[in-house]
């Protein structure tokens, strides 16, 4: 899910020339991310367990196209915008159910990892929901005086 998550925001940033404020915050949450794959990686160790390499590269395959699907799109940034609103309430979801899954398997030691990544996606999706109403009006202004609108 992670690895997704950078294989949608990545090819963002590399195409926002008029958003400078959503490429800064997604290279902040893509740090965070890589922390997340960390502490993913760190509690998977210690239950002697290992991701799914074959997996990973399937779901950043598809987060990859997924972003490659928008970059055609006029309101580029509105699509890109919407799309990571909606992933960051995925992952929202399946750092809440990992955490029913460690608590009800009695493995406290990966709750405080699992919920700090919890709490980075929950103030990642409550940013992209603040700044929706900024983002469209920033969007009809460039369009309308001319400029690239698209991202």
């Amino acid at each position: 899910m992670e690895n997704q998550a950078l294989s949608i925001m990545k090819p963002q940033i590399k195409r926002i020339e008029n958003y400078p404020e959503i490429a800064a915050k997604l290279e902040q949450h893509i740090a965070e991310t890589d922390g997340q794959i960390q502490r993913l990686e760190d509690i998977l160790a210690a239950l002697d367990e290992d991701h799914s390499s074959l997996k990973d590269m399937a779901l950043s395959l598809t987060g990859a196209m997924a972003a490659m699907g928008h970059s055609v799109a006029g309101d580029e940034i509105l699509k890109n915008s919407f799309a990571n609103y909606a992933f960051e309430n995925f992952e929202i979801a399946a750092y809440k159910s990992l955490l029913t899954v460690a608590e009800a398997g009695g493995y406290s030691a990966a709750t405080t990892g699992l919920q700090a990544s919890l709490a980075e996606e929950r103030a990642m999706a409550e940013w992209l929901d603040a700044n929706i109403v900024a983002v469209t009006t920033k969007f009809l202004s460039l369009r309308e005086a001319g400029e690239t609108a698209k991202i």
